[in-house]
């Protein structure tokens, strides 16, 4: 019996965080609509922010084509961004064609591709970083 409780806790716990999980998105979807943006463009353009500031202190990432920013490989990015490939793709796409971003070869693997912050998206980014991390701070703090 003692063991029942025990998973029943577990799935209720797991539950928990799945609904925490879909009412944050939810609100960061909402918030970030009146930037021109959802979630996973924020994540997306916080990851490469974020490639931008350890390679201002010693990161050894290659050189984008704006401004000197590094560019990190798709890969990188989705081993951040919970997205499908394919989702992921799309969503670089998209923020490229709004002047977010912008994607590259890479110079050794030819295959690869390399995206980077253009200064617009820096600029959208700083921006909307205080939105973003407020509704963090009201959905998660307890």
């Amino acid at each position: 019996m003692a063991a029942k409780k025990a998973e029943q806790a577990l799935v209720d716990q797991w539950r928990d965080i799945l609904a925490l999980h879909a009412r944050t998105q939810c609100e960061l979807d909402r918030a970030l609509h009146q930037h021109g943006l959802c979630a996973s463009d924020f994540e997306v353009l916080d990851v490469l922010a974020a490639g931008s500031a350890r390679a201002g202190s010693g990161s050894s990432q290659g050189s984008g084509s704006s401004g000197g920013d590094p560019a990190l490989r798709v890969q990188e990015i989705s081993e951040r961004v919970h997205l499908s490939q394919s989702a992921l793709s799309r969503l670089i796409a998209r923020l490229e064609k709004d002047g977010l971003v912008e994607r590259c070869m890479c110079p050794e693997d030819r295959r690869g591709v390399r995206v980077t912050l253009t200064a617009k998206g820096r600029t959208l980014h700083g921006e909307v970083l205080p939105v973003q991390r407020a509704v963090l701070t009201r959905m998660l703090a307890n």
